[in-house]
């Protein structure tokens, strides 16, 4: 895929995968929690892991899953005071931040569009610092959807204002990208690099990156050539 930057005026942007490390919420998810639902329920960790997985995975693709109040209840714990018990594990991913600047000075207008808590968002923006860079924030949970519904795309004009044929849209996430597709947003772009603790895999469905460095073209240049791996 050629990526002429001449044709895109705004820029969505995912946040845990793709800009942010998702070491940080593997970590949380699949160890902390479990651990921390072992020690309050008198089990081992390894039936917390089974069983809490099973309830996480009944969750996907809904708005519970990312929303902290209804683990928070679901399973008798603290989820955002646990996330501060590991918030030194949260990372921007290398060269998000000079992509970030590049954008800017080309005047696109960078919107970071996600299916994170507010909560969740609170502490990563206070932790990372790269709020200032964006013209604004939506999460899912304001338009009422998950990003896998193919209706959230429309749902988001209501918040952001953009030509789909004119927009990039930057994900760690193919059904994500999928639902994009339907809805005809031109240009999609899959981060394989998602977690500093994975190898990464490109994707066989969409232009795929490892690293933003790779949409930023050279000196003089307008355009940038990715593939599908």
């Amino acid at each position: 895929m050629i990526i002429d930057w001449n044709t895109i005026d705004t820029v969505l942007l995912d946040m845990d995968g793709t800009l942010l490390d998702r070491h940080f919420d593997d970590h949380f998810w699949l160890e902390h929690v479990p651990k921390r639902w072992a020690a309050r329920n008198g089990t081992s960790i390894d039936h917390a892991r089974t069983l809490l997985h099973a309830l996480f995975k009944s969750q996907e693709q809904t708005l519970n899953w990312t929303d902290l109040d209804y683990w928070s209840q679901r399973l008798g714990l603290d989820i955002p005071r646990l996330k501060r018990e590991v918030e030194h594990l949260i990372a921007v991913h290398p060269f998000v931040v000079e992509f970030l600047l590049f954008l800017r000075q080309h005047r696109k207008n960078i919107w970071l569009v996600t299916n994170a808590h507010s909560k969740t968002l609170d502490l990563k923006m206070k932790t990372t610092r790269i709020g200032s860079y964006f013209d604004g924030i939506v999460s899912a949970h304001q338009v009422g959807l998950p990003k896998e519904d193919h209706r959230f795309w429309e749902a988001l004009q209501k918040f952001v204002s953009y030509d789909p044929g004119r927009t990039l849209l930057g994900e760690d996430s193919e059904t994500n990208l999928a639902t994009a597709e339907q809805y005809g947003i031109g240009y999609l772009v899959y981060i394989s690099r998602f977690s500093s603790a994975v190898q990464p895999k490109p994707s066989l469905a969409f232009a795929s990156i490892e690293y933003f460095s790779a949409l930023i073209p050279s000196a003089g240049e307008t355009t940038v050539t990715i593939s599908k791996g």
